[in-house]
């Protein structure tokens, strides 16, 4: 018996790393930071994930079309690629053109760029192999370990609310092992931001209150009713055309409108014994919004592009169009993230609720980001039953539902993705909070926004998009339910073009710790507007940038916010790594103009036409060269014929002293 406790023992304590650079998550966001670090030169990066999977949205949560869209003289049109999302998109891409034939295979309502989850986790397991990272799989975070520190300079108390406190290290659990990383800064790209919580740094979920910040969309006060209100979460499904199925017919297509909804009822999908009058019952939108009664599956590539008519169940996220491309049927593939399909965090069904409560007393009305891992598992494993009910649905009320089935890709036991879809966690407490009249735009084009921040580490834009909030039982809280949309948290709010602050990623009152994925200075409004794949790559990839310099210089991530000079440091660096910090639309990596058109413009000295477009091939008039030059080196006196491009590369490099 001694030598089996010692033996434990020994084991237990073997599981130990120290490392310059922990990052925990191994999301799109996480996976950015890794590979930033690595290429910056950080020597030893250690990413802690808790599933083998890598790639987060792309890959684990199954979210495989990508949103990436903006609004272009009165057209959808790609929001600019930058950084490492540009790089993953090429490599997407790619793939796509070997294995189908095309770069856009999906012919999707929801977007260009589409990829096969599982090929997701391939390219992102080739990205972070080509680095040096190491990776650990399978691991919770359970403590984090904190120790005291000085107060002096600017770690000190003339920072608000700083506590002298810093992370050093984060204790993981796999069953009942132990894994123990002791760091000299640690990332939280986590998906419920747990080393954040664990560290006892500030943070917030749910709704902000007015009083907070002001915000136009706010609720007035925070109660019971929607405390925990937050963008819902969904567990996508991903469906293949069975081998053995014989593909629909070619259709007429459709307009959008055309053709009814079913309202057969569905049967609980996990075994429930009674028919109910199920949310499914109308495949709608939700209650609250325009209420089309829209067709679950229309034979159509939407020739006019994406987010062109008609609107249908089937080709919204489709991933691969073999029908209309020639290809195997076998190909054919798409995932259902439909409106009815999500599932709501305020209040949970009473089951749900109940379990919740046997684990731990009270724990029911707790946010889901407040609650355990294994807790949280009770509700996914809900949220599972209630997208399979969708699926059961389209399966009864449509046969071409019957000729797909569930892939098996993911190589889990029910074929669902490893991951649920996170869209709103955890907010960090930042040494800036970016808020909505920061970024909101009252008319319908974004141009640029109110607030675009000195210390911006990347550019981006959406709109303020929550999916429904609310959960209404349709009986009693026993189920069925439906979702509805409030007056204030929906999808038809407008934004601006503006940058990401790197105060943002920075907590107000913890050193050796960094914000990043969604888990940073944003209220509940903005992060519903700054959760897409492209935009959480560049945010792990600027919090890495933030880590580097720290590392290097020896100092917390804080006293490089503080400092002018070394904000600039990161941006060029970001800048060389082909991340877009002011989003002009036509300023593209890798142009010979890139980096000056970026730096001038952050400094607010550049040439900057009204509106998004930088034209770098025009020359400027000659009040605006006369301005740029006042403004910067007064010495320099290039040639009055010095396109826009090329003065802001002439301004740059004398300035740069290069």
């Amino acid at each position: 018996m001694i030598r089996i406790l010692l033996c434990a023992f020994l084991a237990r304590a073997a599981l130990a790393l120290d490392c310059d650079l922990l990052i925990v998550g191994g999301n799109e966001s996480a996976c950015a930071a890794a590979v930033q670090a690595s290429r910056l030169g950080v020597e030893r990066v250690v990413m802690v994930n808790d599933i083998d999977w890598l790639g987060g949205q792309f890959s684990a949560e199954g979210v495989g079309v990508v949103d990436e869209w903006t609004t272009v003289n009165g057209k959808r049109a790609r929001f600019p690629r930058s950084g490492l999302f540009r790089e993953v998109a090429e490599k997407i891409e790619a793939v796509n053109l070997r294995k189908h034939g095309r770069l856009d295979p999906g012919n999707s309502f929801c977007g260009w760029l589409t990829i096969e989850p599982a090929e997701a986790a391939r390219i992102f397991e080739e990205l972070l192999a080509a680095e040096k990272v190491r990776i650990e799989r399978g691991w919770e975070p359970v403590e984090v370990k904190v120790v005291v520190t000085p107060l002096r300079g600017v770690h000190g108390p003339e920072v608000r609310g700083y506590s002298g406190k810093r992370v050093s290290g984060v204790v993981f659990a796999r069953g009942s092992e132990r894994l123990e990383v002791n760091a000299r800064l640690t990332i939280d790209a986590s998906d419920w931001g747990d080393v954040i919580r664990l560290s006892g740094a500030a943070w917030s979920a749910g709704p902000d209150a007015k009083s907070r910040f002001d915000e136009p969309s706010a609720p007035e006060k925070i109660d019971e009713s929607n405390r925990r209100e937050m963008n819902p979460m969904t567990y996508c499904v991903t469906l293949r055309g069975k081998v053995e199925a014989a593909p629909p017919p070619l259709q007429p297509e459709l307009k959008s409108g055309e053709g009814a909804a079913s309202t057969f009822e569905p049967r609980n999908h996990l075994g429930a014994t009674k028919e109910t009058a199920s949310e499914f019952a109308a495949l709608g939108w939700p209650k609250g919004t325009l209420q089309m009664r829209l067709p679950a599956f229309v034979d159509t590539t939407h020739p006019g592009g994406p987010y062109s008519p008609p609107v249908n169940v089937y080709t919204h996220r489709r991933l691969v169009d073999a029908l209309h491309l020639g290809l195997p049927f076998a190909s054919e593939k798409t995932f259902l993230n439909w409106p009815t399909q999500d599932y709501p965090l305020d209040v949970w069904p009473r089951a749900v609720a109940e379990a919740l409560d046997a684990t731990e007393p009270g724990a029911s009305k707790k946010n889901i980001v407040a609650l355990t891992p294994a807790q949280r598992r009770t509700v996914f494993a809900d949220a599972k039953r209630h997208t399979l009910g969708l699926l059961h649905h389209l399966q009864k009320i449509s046969p071409e539902f019957r000729r797909l089935e569930l892939s098996d890709e993911y190589g889990t036991p029910d074929r669902l993705p490893p991951k649920v879809y996170v869209r709103e966690g955890l907010r960090l407490e930042a040494l800036t909070m970016l808020r909505e009249q920061d970024i909101r735009t009252p008319h319908e084009e974004p141009k640029w926004a109110k607030l675009m921040p000195e210390d911006g580490v990347f550019g981006f834009q959406f709109n303020i998009d929550f999916h429904p909030t609310r959960r209404v039982f349709l009986t009693d809280d026993a189920g069925p339910w439906a979702t509805i949309h409030t007056a204030t948290r929906n999808w038809s709010t407008h934004t601006d073009r503006t940058m990401f602050p790197l105060r943002g990623l920075v907590p107000v009152e913890m050193d050796g710790l960094l914000g990043s994925s969604k888990n940073i200075g944003v209220t509940s409004v903005v992060q519903s507007a700054l959760r897409l794949h492209g935009q959480m790559m560049l945010c792990g990839q600027a919090s890495a940038t933030v880590a580097w310099l720290a590392l290097r210089e020896g100092i917390e991530p804080r006293a490089i916010a503080a400092d002018t000079k070394r904000v600039r440091e990161v941006q060029r660096a970001l800048v060389r790594s082909g991340v877009l910090l002011w989003p002009f639309h036509d300023v593209p990596v890798g142009a010979p103009y890139f980096e000056a058109v970026n730096m001038l413009a952050v400094l607010g000295v550049g040439p900057a036409p009204e509106g998004i477009f930088f034209k770098p091939d025009e020359a400027p008039p000659e009040a605006e060269r006369a301005e740029v030059l006042k403004r910067t080196v007064a010495k320099l006196d290039p040639p009055p014929t010095l396109t826009r491009a090329e003065l802001a590369q002439a301004v740059w490099k004398a300035m740069a002293g290069e």
